[in-house]
């Protein structure tokens, strides 16, 4: 458990709780939220660390393809304070660009976009040279959409409104996984041409 989350022991049957008046101007739902912030912010730090990049890399980018700005800004919130840099586009078009000028490993894309849908952006993923791994994003998320999206060749569903302990954990497995493929391609290549001739 992380060490934001682990929970004080509870006092002994009939020893005194000692209680601490909230400051002056707080409500409990002000409080709440500034304790929830507080751990997502020490999350987000923790994704740094569990990402293990090479030296070579030294942030880890992924993709927000989405119309709706509160999701642009819980994302960039959720990985502030890291070496995870969050790219942003409205549409598929403007998604496509950003794929064709540079490397980005992880893609989350909602079900639909202004101009297609997440499978427009899998076929847009799919011709690159270095392919993303797609996440779609949806409040309808189920078995259904979770089967077609694994077998279209996309990487996980993200159930909507967002968990943040879920999107930390789902990106973080996405860009690992991504990271052990390009390194077994490497790995290959690498083999191959060092390989005697004629075998």
């Amino acid at each position: 458990m992380p060490p934001f989350l682990t929970q004080k022991p509870a006092p002994a049957v009939g020893d005194p709780v000692a209680t601490e008046p909230p400051a002056a101007g707080t409500t409990p739902s002000s409080i709440a939220a500034t304790q929830i912030e507080s751990s997502l912010d020490q999350l987000a730090r923790q994704i740094s660390r569990a990402a293990c990049e090479t030296p070579a890399e030294k942030a880890v980018h992924v993709l927000v393809v989405s119309a709706a700005e509160d999701e642009h800004r819980f994302l960039g919130h959720l990985f502030d304070h890291t070496n995870w840099f969050i790219h942003s586009a409205r549409s598929c078009g403007e998604a496509a660009e950003l794929l064709r000028r540079r490397t980005i490993p992880v893609v989350l894309c909602d079900y639909d976009l202004p101009d297609g849908s997440w499978r427009n952006m899998l076929s847009v993923i799919d011709a690159l040279h270095r392919p993303a791994l797609l996440i779609v994003t949806s409040h309808k998320a189920d078995d259904y959409l979770w089967a077609e999206v694994l077998n279209l060749g996309g990487y996980d569903v993200l159930m909507k409104p967002y968990e943040p302990c879920e999107v930390v954990r789902v990106v973080s497995l996405a860009w690992l996984h991504w990271k052990n493929l390009r390194e077994r391609a490497r790995c290959k290549a690498s083999a191959g041409s060092s390989a005697p001739a004629g075998v």
